[in-house]
């Protein structure tokens, strides 16, 4: 089960989160989590093990390989 919470985040860096999101095909949460995972992992100094496997809702808004942007 996934927990949910507020975030209160400067107008700029949302609008800079957008922009990078959309760029990988990931929703603003998904990118977030995202970018939270890898910080996590690198501090910790481990692989993907560190945290476990990604979840199938991970993978959801994960970015598509293969897909070319116009």
């Amino acid at each position: 089960m996934r927990k949910a919470f507020a975030l209160r985040i400067d107008p700029e860096l949302w609008k800079d989160l957008e922009e990078w999101s959309h760029a990988e095909l990931r929703s603003v949460n998904g990118q977030i989590e995202y970018l939270l995972r890898q910080a996590v992992l690198k501090r910790k100094g481990g692989g993907r093990s560190a945290l476990g496997a990604r979840s199938a809702a991970d993978e959801k808004d994960g970015p598509m390989e293969g897909r070319e942007e116009n």
